[in-house]
């Protein structure tokens, strides 16, 4: 049996983990020696100075050097070196319980690819998981992520997950820190995997030193990871508001000021909604831009309905719309100017001349973003074709 591939492959990344590594890698051993698995366990170590090198070896585990720093490079380093069709990854400092593996060979056996454990559903042992943790930040995150992306994850960072190792490679993950466990199950929904989840028991970690997860800093790279993984939330829907908002204002005032309780309003909020409309219409762009790029860069799978658009709005189309914006904020712009005319180029009313100049000046800037917005467009798609 020795000889035949090992169906499992145990990952545990590995940074100065001496007081606990030993104790994880028995369980496993014992639990898929239980069960009659063909298992290999793999310690992915990130330049250990603690001796974890040679106690993983004298309990029976292969040693990766990983010489990347990082949770997401020890992981990949020993995902890829994993000969198994199946790979556990779990964190070497005792807080999972590596003698109940069970649950995630029996789902990734049944043709599950991601098995995501669930701390939530499992329990949270007292003094596994700081507060903030536990009712603030990992709730919150995977409340975002499952809102971003349609997620069916309950627990987006549990640390003990399986998972078809086919299957996760071709995700091509590429984050070096601890937001990799994020990357892996936003890729994973995005590129339709079946994931499910089982309850999993988080125990207070059995090593004296610091974690190596740091709450803020590493709680905003998994934020960021999520806002840069969604063009539409970052970008496309705070656009739309915004250019809804301007234009509604904007058509608002445009016959003249309005009062409401007590307080005026005139060309100066008429100013600040035109500034919505370009904004909100820079944004827009934005999103269009970052799917196209993630797209082709691989960072996202392709999706038919921006396809679809593309069938439709090309860069011709672009140019005519542009130009009409443009022409729209010429005719206003010499209206103006025939206006000012006949008052000898002299003063004028800013509030009656305003409501004139500034649609004129925001059709003339938003034509000429959409022409430049065009061409760029165009040019992130001749490597996208």
């Amino acid at each position: 049996m020795t000889e035949l591939a090992p169906e499992v492959s145990v990952v545990m990344p590995c940074l100065n983990e001496a007081e606990t590594l030993a104790t994880c890698i028995a369980k496993a051993r014992r639990a898929l020696d239980e069960a009659k698995i063909r298992a290999e366990i793999i310690v992915a170590d990130n330049g250990s100075t603690d001796g974890s090198q040679g106690l993983a070896t004298a309990s029976g585990a292969r040693v990766v050097h990983v010489s990347a720093p990082g949770y997401g490079s020890a992981l990949m380093g020993g995902i890829a070196a994993a000969r198994g069709q199946y790979v556990i990854m779990g964190d070497a400092d005792d807080s999972y319980d590596f003698s109940d593996l069970m649950p995630f060979v029996v789902r990734l056996r049944a043709g599950d690819d991601l098995v995501m454990g669930n701390r939530f559903t499992g329990g949270v042992r007292r003094g596994a998981m700081p507060a903030s943790h536990r009712y603030l930040g990992n709730p919150l995150l995977t409340a975002i992520g499952r809102l971003f992306f349609q997620s069916p994850c309950g627990d987006f960072h549990c640390g003990l997950r399986g998972f078809n190792k086919a299957a996760v490679i071709q995700l091509d993950l590429r984050t070096t820190g601890m937001e990799f466990a994020s990357e892996m199950v936003v890729k994973a929904t995005l590129h339709g995997l079946r994931i499910t989840e089982v309850p999993t028991t988080l125990s207070p970690a059995g090593r004296s030193r610091p974690p190596h997860l740091h709450t803020w800093r590493d709680g905003w790279r998994h934020l960021r990871f999520l806002l840069l993984y969604s063009p539409r939330w970052l970008f496309l829907y705070p656009g739309v508001l915004l250019m809804l908002g301007g234009a509604a204002v904007g058509a608002w005032l445009q016959p003249g000021p309005r009062t409401v309780g007590g307080v005026t309003f005139d060309v100066h909020t008429l100013v600040y909604a035109a500034m919505s409309i370009l904004v909100g219409f820079q944004a827009i762009a934005f999103a269009v831009f970052t799917k196209v790029f993630a797209i082709s860069e691989g960072l996202l799978p392709e999706d038919p309905r921006l396809s679809k658009v593309f069938r439709w709005v090309t860069l011709e189309v672009g140019l005519i719309v542009g130009a009409v914006g443009v022409l729209i904020g010429l005719a206003g712009s010499v209206r103006a100017l025939g206006f000012w005319g006949e008052h000898a180029f002299g003063q004028l009313d800013p509030s009656h001349t305003l409501r004139t100049v500034i649609p004129a000046v925001t059709c003339l800037t938003l034509g000429c973003q959409i022409v430049f917005s065009s061409f760029f467009l165009s040019v992130l798609g001749l490597r996208r074709k």
